[in-house]
């Protein structure tokens, strides 16, 4: 069930091991993202793409930054 964290609970969870997803379009995902993230662009999100994800034993967090 998805939860909203604040920053320091993401990098407690990132510390252990989870998977960070960005979901922002390529572009803006190579302008900045954050260390080790994955992309994964919320209008591409399938069953397809969601397969990427590395281990499916992990914690996933899934962040979006828009600054509009």
């Amino acid at each position: 069930m998805p939860t909203e964290i604040g920053r320091d609970e993401v990098r407690r969870l990132a510390a252990e091991g989870a998977q960070i997803v960005d979901v922002l379009a390529r572009e803006e995902y190579e302008e900045s993202h954050l260390p080790g993230a994955i992309s994964l662009p919320l209008g591409e999100l399938d069953r397809e793409s969601a397969g990427r994800l590395l281990r499916k034993d992990r914690a996933v967090v899934v962040y979006c930054w828009d600054s509009r």
